[in-house]
This record gives C-alpha cells, structure tokens and sequence, in this order.
C-alpha cells in the first residue's frame, strides 16, 4: 500500500441550524486502502460523505485530495476531480440502456468540427462500457438492455461499473448492497475485490459487519457526528466496533486523525 495520502479532511464540520450533524472530522486514507465507515443511524456517516463530494456545502473545516485542498461547489466538481459515489438511490435512467447510463452527462461525441451538429459516438460509447465492464469484473448479458429490465443486483453492478470506471482517484459507496440478495451481494464484493486488487482506493460506508470484515482494511467509527475510532482490521473485532458505535467505548482515548 503506498504512503500517499488520497483523502485528508481536517476539522471537518457541518451544522444544520443548531443541529450539530457533523463535529471536527479529522480524516486520511493513503493510496490502495479501503476503509469502511460505521455508525448508527445518524451518527454523521452520509454527512461526512455529502461534505466530501460537494452534494453539501460544509459549515468549516478543509477537504484535500492528493494534497490539495478542494473546495467543490458540487457533485459534479467532485466528479470532474476523480472522486465517484455510489449513492443508495443509484442514481440510474431506468429508459437508459447500460452504456447510456455509464456516460450520462459525459457523453462521447463525433465530427465535433461540426459543432452543433456533431453526434455521439455510441461505439465508442459501448467499447468503453465494455472495457469498463471487464474491469470490474462485472457481468451483464446484454449491455443494450433498458436499467428497467434488469435485477437488483445488476442495477446496482451498473452503477458499481459507471464509478469504476470513472473514478481516477477515489470510489465511495454508501450501502452498496443494502437492497440485495445473497447472490447479488456476493457479486457486488467481487467487484470490491477486484477494485483492491487493481489498487484503487475506496471507502465503504455500511452496517454490514461481516461484510466490512471481508473487505477492508480500516474501521473509522462514528458516533453522534464525531468520529471516536479508527480501527485497523485485523486488530480488532465486531464486539469492539459494536462497542464504539453504541458507546460502551467513549472514544476518549481516540487522538487525532482517523
């Protein structure tokens, strides 16, 4: 794993009126890691995800990636600087078929001499979403089927694949496979796998504890919008995480960045 330093957030906090939702957020992962985010229900995880990738603007605090600070308007800005979200909703065109889901908003085009009456290049469009398919390691039949005609499981492939193959510095999924069967979740942690192997950061929030275990390298706990544990995996158990996340463990002893 190289030392390099993807994400790094300091003090990073957002307020919603007097709610205080998230609360001095100091965070860092290095290149090739994959960290898991935990916590109950409103412990600041999708918060600390939103400030991240523009969708909020944050209240203080400073955002970096590779050791520049950013200052994203929104999720586009993110996007434009290699940073790709797998949000719960999906985010899919359900008329789409796959490739017009992938590029979405970042369409390939041909003869843009042309100008107005340039037009998009659906072959590139397709070897593109063909290679991104392979790269991820996912399976889809048919990539000229509509999203509405598909599986849970392959909805939420097509949205694992767009990320994939986007993202140049940094994947984050929030609840990937909250909605899935087993068969669709054991896809989906391939694909995961795959991403590791090819040493492409990723930080994974979810309330999945085997699953974070099979996955990750690093734990960051959070409770009540702070966060109060940075666990490395193989450190540490399921009772010790459960332990932070309901407060048994204060955090107290928990001294800077995650």
């Amino acid at each position: 794993m190289s030392s390099e330093i993807v994400l790094k957030t300091e003090n990073l906090t957002k307020h919603y009126g007097g709610v205080h939702a998230l609360v001095g957020a100091n965070f860092e992962m290095k290149k090739g890691e994959h960290v898991a985010i935990m916590g109950d229900n409103g412990a600041g995880k999708s918060t600390f995800v939103r400030q991240i990738t523009g969708v909020e603007q944050r209240t203080s605090g400073t955002v970096s990636l590779y050791g520049e600070e950013v200052n994203f308007t929104g999720p586009l800005d993110a996007r434009q600087a290699g940073i790709e979200t797998v949000f719960q909703t999906l985010a899919l065109a359900d008329d789409l078929d796959v490739p017009d889901n992938l590029f979405l908003g970042r369409e390939l085009t041909k003869w843009n001499w042309l100008g107005p009456f340039r037009r998009l290049d659906y072959k590139a469009m397709r070897e593109a979403t063909m290679q991104g398919l392979v790269k991820t390691g996912v399976k889809i039949p048919n990539i000229k089927n509509s999203i509405q005609n598909m599986s849970g499981g392959q909805r939420q492939c097509v949205a694992i694949a767009r990320t994939a193959t986007f993202a140049s510095k940094l994947t984050i999924m929030d609840e990937p496979t909250a909605a899935l069967g087993v068969q669709e979740t054991a896809q989906v942690e391939n694909i995961i796998r795959n991403m590791k192997e090819q040493g492409a950061p990723l930080i994974l929030v979810s309330h999945n504890m085997r699953q974070v275990f099979d996955l990750v390298d690093r734990i960051v706990v959070f409770r009540r919008g702070r966060i109060v544990a940075n666990l490395n995996k193989d450190e540490t158990d399921g009772q010790d995480v459960v332990a932070y996340i309901t407060g048994v463990k204060t955090g107290a002893e928990y001294e800077g960045a995650a």
